[in-house]
Parts: C-alpha cells; sequence; structure tokens
C-alpha cells in the first residue's frame, strides 16, 4: 500500500481489517492496509493455501461468467463484489457482448470508491452500496433499476460472501428473496467456504478472523450450502470444490481438491414453475 492515503473514502478506519480488503491483500492487490495484511499474514499461518484459495475463487468467478454469457445472459448482479481486480465481472461479460449490463454491490467503502474509479467511463457498469442483508435495498436502487431489467434473466453473483452471515442473518432467506426477484431462466453463482474437509483448520481460521474482524458468519456444511440453491436447478458439475467447476484444464485441479475449502455451484431458476427445485448432486 502507498503511504500517501489521500484517496482513501471519509470514515475508512485503515487500522482495523476488512474482508474486501484483505482478499484483495491475498491476491496481490494494492487497496489494503496493515491491519489487512497483519490479519491476512495470520490466516495464512493457520492455512497456507489461503492465496491458492483466493486465486482459486477468483477464476471460478472467470469461468462461471464465460458459463453464463455462452448461455444468453446479458446482465449480471454481483452482491459482495468486493475491490475490483483482474478478470471483474464486466470485463469478462463485456468481452463476450459490450453492451453487457454489470451491477456491484458491496459495504466496504474502499471498494466502492474504486469500483467507481474503474466504471467511470463505462456506462453499462456500476456500482452500488448494497448488502446481501437487505435484498430489497439492492434491488430497489435507482441504478440497479437503471441497468438491469428484472423481466428478463439476470446472472446473479454471490460469491464467498454468504459465509459472512450468521445463521440469524438468514442467508437461505436472503438467497430467497432474491431469487423471487429473477425471471425465469436466470442463474444463480455460488461459492461458500465449507467445514467439510477441513474441520480443524477451517475452525482456527474461524477464530482468527473473528478475533479482528466482527463477525458472527461461519463455515457451512455441504448440505447447509446445498439449501442455499432451492428453487434453482444446479448445472453439472453441481456443488463441488472451486478447481473442480469446469476447468479450463485437468492441472488446474489439485490433486487433492478439498485442499480448496469452499464449495461452488451455478444453478438455474427454472422457466416453467413446475420445475423448480433444487436437483442434488
Amino acid at each position: 500500500m502507498a503511504d500517501d492515503l489521500q484517496w482513501v473514502p471519509d470514515g475508512v478506519d485503515t487500522k482495523r481489517a476488512n474482508a474486501a480488503r484483505v482478499y484483495d491483500y491475498w491476491l496481490g492487490g494494492t487497496h489494503n492496509f496493515l491491519a489487512d495484511q497483519d490479519l491476512g499474514r495470520s490466516l495464512a499461518a493457520v492455512e497456507p493455501n489461503v492465496r491458492l484459495i483466493a486465486r482459486a475463487n477468483r477464476a471460478f468467478i472467470g469461468r462461471a461468467v464465460r458459463f453464463l454469457a455462452a448461455a444468453g445472459i446479458r446482465q449480471f448482479l454481483d452482491i459482495g463484489s468486493g475491490i475490483p481486480t483482474q478478470g471483474n465481472v464486466h470485463e469478462v461479460a463485456q468481452r463476450a457482448d459490450p453492451s453487457a449490463r454489470v451491477v456491484y454491490a458491496d459495504i466496504d467503502p474502499v471498494a466502492i470508491a474504486h469500483s467507481k474509479a474503474i466504471l467511470a467511463a463505462n456506462p453499462a457498469a456500476a456500482v452500488i452500496d448494497g448488502d446481501v442483508r437487505d435484498p430489497g435495498q439492492v434491488v430497489g436502487h435507482s441504478v440497479t433499476r437503471r441497468l438491469i431489467d428484472f423481466s428478463q434473466p439476470v446472472g446473479l453473483l454471490l460469491v464467498a460472501v454468504l459465509h459472512f452471515l450468521s445463521d440469524l442473518d438468514d442467508p437461505a432467506g436472503c438467497v430467497a428473496a432474491l431469487r423471487d426477484r429473477l425471471a425465469p431462466g436466470s442463474y444463480l453463482v455460488l461459492a461458500h467456504a465449507t467445514n467439510e474437509s477441513r474441520p480443524t483448520v477451517t475452525k482456527a481460521a474461524e477464530k482468527v478472523y473473528q478475533s479482528s474482524v466482527p463477525s458472527e458468519g461461519r463455515t457451512r456444511s455441504r448440505a447447509e450450502i446445498m439449501t442455499l440453491f432451492a428453487g434453482f436447478d444446479l448445472v453439472e458439475p453441481g456443488l463441488v470444490y472451486l478447481p473442480q467447476w469446469r476447468p479450463e484444464s485437468p492441472a488446474d485441479v489439485p490433486e487433492d481438491p478439498s485442499s480448496v475449502w469452499f464449495l461452488a455451484g451455478v444453478a438455474r431458476k427454472p422457466v416453467h414453475a413446475g420445475e423448480l427445485g433444487t436437483q442434488a448432486v
């Protein structure tokens, strides 16, 4: 991080770690502060694979957006989008179709400020201050309504965000509220930390994280994550570890895919009401 912090938005506490900025640090970004770096290093000491997981998550987003674009999706809503880095949703989507429209939503002022700077000259993409725990505010925002037509299929991205929600936040209810606003033929792209394969490591990582960032979120089991897809039909290969979701090369999948302890899936909202119901994988 450069010493000159004049660009930092008012009200940002640079001495308190933030999830989006820790992720930016793991990806080699520059929009993070010492507190974020310290937490990032502490988590890496508990789980040396954290940078691999961050890169796998970013790569999954690119593959999923390309899949949606090939399926005809031309408008995207990315909630919990974080700090933009190479391979953003709008870059991938607009490479497939320059007219594709993208709305990012996040609650971190740094992520919002940097996104605004990147998107200033892009009339088909924008960022809003929006929280996944308030679906109505995100969907009803004037910027969202300007760019996204909810009578047509939408690509909804909830990637590495729902594990920051506590059970009291009702993540399944948040997803359901968003689903109900989507037109049939829309897609959900979701990735979530899981305690399925590395319970000891994930528990230790949760403890380290929660000691620095006020959060009641948690990793969840495969069964719990599956419930988030209610009302959608998972596409092949179903709910799998990040590198296993339609890899571009067999070499992209580690010998032990569960070492990347995030489960990911892409699912479609059925066109006919009678088709509703998540297909177990």
